[in-house]
């Protein structure tokens, strides 16, 4: 199994679950995120006064999926996330033991299963 994370704009959640949708997957997070890469941040203006905004808003997808769906939902991540400017953000994948659902105790593919 692998636990899939990616940082992505928050105007991409959208293309990115309907994507993961249509791989199969049945369950994921996401969580509403602040951090910054190469961009460092931004300029805005409010109210006729400059100011630097260093944390941008992103969102955080984390999936649990079995080895072989693994680059596939990378793949459909990545393809609905990009826009080709700066600030498209991250994907990683790690190997992860073992899942538990706690409700029932079923473990590891069964616990990640719909």
């Amino acid at each position: 199994m692998k636990l899939v994370t990616a940082i992505i704009k928050p105007s991409r959640l959208d293309p990115v679950l309907d994507a993961l949708k249509d791989v199969g997957i049945s369950g994921l997070t996401v969580s509403e995120v602040r951090g910054f890469g190469r961009q460092k941040g931004k300029t805005e203006v409010y109210r006729g006064a400059e100011y630097e905004v260093k944390l941008l808003p992103k969102v955080k997808i984390e999936v649990v999926v079995p080895d072989p769906l693994a680059e596939n939902a990378v793949e459909k991540i990545v393809t609905a996330a990009k826009t080709g400017k700066i600030g498209d953000g991250k994907v990683w994948v790690y190997d992860l033991d073992s899942v538990l659902r706690i409700r029932t105790g079923e473990t590891n593919q069964e616990a990640i299963e719909g």
